[in-house]
């Protein structure tokens, strides 16, 4: 038994279980990539803005909020949307949250930015609570129409950021720290090119 319990043997049966962590327990691994975040880790790609791009039709895109309120992208031309689909299984999106949150925080008062946080699961009230439980104040929705596969393919976490025209200035999917200078500068570019 002695030789079991060996410094060699402990070390690696607390590296096994950290591991195994890791690997089955959802905030966990989003308490992971969130350190690897805060460290210059999943940048989001902002390098370019195209503006020679045609706008998208976004008229009929419907989302939901838990008020039973409908909102039509169409019916937001003329302002910077940022969606967000995501859900509360999901590490990558849980890792994401705390600087979508900072984002959402900064513009939130901004008339010209629009944050539409859309639960993949159709859950609102799951997703409200996930929300509340970590004083987060954005806007959650659910879809309310077909979402055009050219947007959104069904990874999770997916961003996409439609410029005020309605072209879409960045479609990704897998966690990024949108809370990050570039992304901030990318944003205020996007409010400020003319329509």
């Amino acid at each position: 038994m002695r030789e079991m319990m060996t410094k060699k043997n402990i070390v690696n049966a607390i590296f096994i279980a950290l591991f195994l962590v890791i690997l089955f327990v959802p905030s966990a691994k989003a308490f992971l990539m969130q350190g690897l975040m805060e460290i210059g880790l999943f940048k989001p790609k902002t390098e370019s803005i195209t503006t020679g791009t045609p706008p998208a039709d976004l008229s009929g895109i419907k989302f939901e909020d838990k008020s039973g309120k409908v909102t039509d992208l169409g019916s937001l031309k003329g302002k910077v949307i940022f969606i967000n689909f995501w859900a509360t299984w999901c590490p990558p999106c849980l890792a994401e949250m705390p600087s979508i949150n900072k984002l959402y925080e900064q513009y939130k008062n901004d008339k010209d930015v629009v944050f539409i946080m859309v639960d993949a699961d159709s859950n609102l009230a799951k997703a409200q609570k996930y929300m509340d439980d970590r004083s987060y104040k954005m806007p959650v929705f659910v879809v309310a129409s077909n979402i055009p596969e050219d947007l959104f393919k069904g990874s999770l976490p997916t961003t996409i950021v439609f410029d005020k025209q309605g072209r879409v200035s960045y479609n990704e999917s897998g966690a990024a720290n949108y809370a990050s200078s570039k992304f901030i500068e990318f944003i205020e570019k996007l409010k400020n090119l003319k329509i």
